[in-house]
């Protein structure tokens, strides 16, 4: 018989959830899991829970955050004064916002 897998708590985690998402939607998760600095098992626990999500500021976080916003600022450059901005520019500020302003109300 195979050993029990406990997480780091003692906690048996035997069952196993699914669910289908957008791409639009699992890319705002993997930003929002990434921005935590939680594992994504944790993160989809914790926000399904009702659970505060605190997020674990690191050297990881500062490098997401960093490529996220490279990333937008080429996009905005290349647009023109007349062009809508798309949703995939615009989702990720959100949640860079989302974060900080979360840690601005902490202090």
């Amino acid at each position: 018989m195979s050993a029990k897998n406990l997480d780091s708590k003692g906690r048996l985690r035997s069952r196993v959830v699914g669910f289908r998402m957008s791409e639009s939607e699992a890319k705002e998760l993997n930003l929002k899991v990434a921005a935590s600095g939680m594992n994504k098992q944790d993160y989809i626990i914790e926000s399904l829970l009702k659970r505060n999500i605190r997020i674990v500021g690191g050297r990881k976080v500062i490098r997401e955050f960093q490529m996220q916003l490279e990333a937008i600022l080429e996009e905005l450059q290349f647009m023109d004064e007349n062009t809508d901005i798309d949703e995939d520019v615009i989702m990720p500020l959100k949640v860079v916002l989302e974060v900080l302003t979360a840690d601005e109300a902490k202090k």
